[in-house]
């Protein structure tokens, strides 16, 4: 009897100063976030919705992102472009979708910003259905005329619409879309009356703009940049309210008219309900990529400014620029249809 317990005593003796051992010399992992079913997030591929057909400069941002986010997290992060009704077929799937951080979207300032003051009815509420994870990043509209057109700068723009009101023809995707709320906000601010013209897509205006069917537009510095180069467009002046980090050597319209910004800015959202520990590890899994050198190159070519926030202030900036465009669609009397 004294032999056995002498023995078992000497065994979890031991045991225990293994465990010693092994908790001084090995480190402690870090926590992961649990799925709810015991299992660590993520355990099965990732879905980033894009609220706008294949193709667009939405794809070009997200697509290499997300690249790295799958070799980081260990499960593929899987783009998917659900398109329709100025990106509100996308939301809206998304926000009645599990939250669960398995399905998010990657939207624009249109979706996160102006939508809810362009349509009546929207089939979700932005500050209600939708848990921010991080403002990524901002680019501008570029300010482009025919090189018909007599005007090198802002200024020279603005005496001449000045002098022929409601003739000069700028050109956008539609009724709603970014252009047209740029060229919305310059006549606004800069007392001006230019005629807009809505066509079903902002390649068609371009191709009218390059023929000198119109006289100016608010293009991607992507879709625009080889025109420019080449002398069949005449860049002005870009949209956000400082020069691009991109395009330093390119004037902001800001410069010219006070309080001008109708830039383009990028955000992750998930679901509501959605727990803070998979918000706090998609952030920073986010952030990272964004420091990647490479893609940040890449991402500049495209006149994006990798930004990278915490979640609350992408909130933040949601409900400020809620209320901004607001204010202008209400004044401008802009409409959709």
């Amino acid at each position: 009897m004294t032999l056995s317990v002498v023995r078992n005593t000497n065994f979890w003796s031991a045991v225990a100063l293994i465990a010693q051992v092994f908790t001084t010399v090995l480190p402690v992992q870090a926590q992961t976030p649990s799925t709810g079913s015991g299992q660590t997030y993520p355990a099965k591929p990732i879905r980033v919705v894009i609220p706008y057909p294949p193709g667009g400069g939405t794809d070009v941002i997200l697509r290499p992102l997300a690249q790295l986010m799958s070799a980081s997290m260990g499960q593929q992060v899987v783009v998917e472009n659900r398109g329709g009704a100025g990106g509100n077929i996308g939301m809206e799937y998304v926000a009645k979708s599990p939250a669960d951080g398995y399905t998010l979207v990657f939207a624009i300032t249109a979706q996160l910003a102006v939508n809810p003051s362009l349509y009546p009815r929207l089939p979700y509420d932005l500050m209600r259905d939708y848990a921010p994870i991080s403002l990524l990043g901002i680019a501008p509209y570029v300010l482009t005329v025919h090189p018909t057109l007599p005007v090198k700068s802002v200024k020279e723009l603005v005496a001449l619409a000045k002098a022929k009101p409601d003739e000069l023809r700028f050109g956008s995707g539609g009724n709603g879309s970014g252009a047209h709320l740029a060229g919305a906000m310059f006549n606004s601010l800069a007392n001006v009356k230019m005629v807009h013209v809505p066509y079903k897509g902002g390649g068609p205006a371009m191709v009218d703009l390059v023929a000198g069917q119109l006289q100016l537009s608010y293009l991607t510095y992507t879709s625009s940049n080889s025109f420019i180069r080449g002398g069949r467009l005449r860049a002005l002046g870009v949209t956000t309210a400082r020069r691009s980090a991109a395009l330093p050597d390119m004037p902001a319209i800001a410069e010219s008219i006070p309080g001008y910004d109708s830039a383009v800015w990028y955000g992750v959202l998930a679901p509501a309900g959605t727990s803070g520990e998979i918000i706090a590890r998609l952030n920073r899994e986010l952030l990272a990529a964004l420091k990647n050198n490479d893609l940040r190159q890449r991402l500049m070519t495209e006149a994006f400014e990798p930004i990278g926030t915490p979640p609350e202030e992408l909130g933040a900036y949601m409900k400020s620029e809620i209320a901004r465009w607001a204010k202008l669609i209400k004044a401008t009397g802009t409409r959709i249809d």
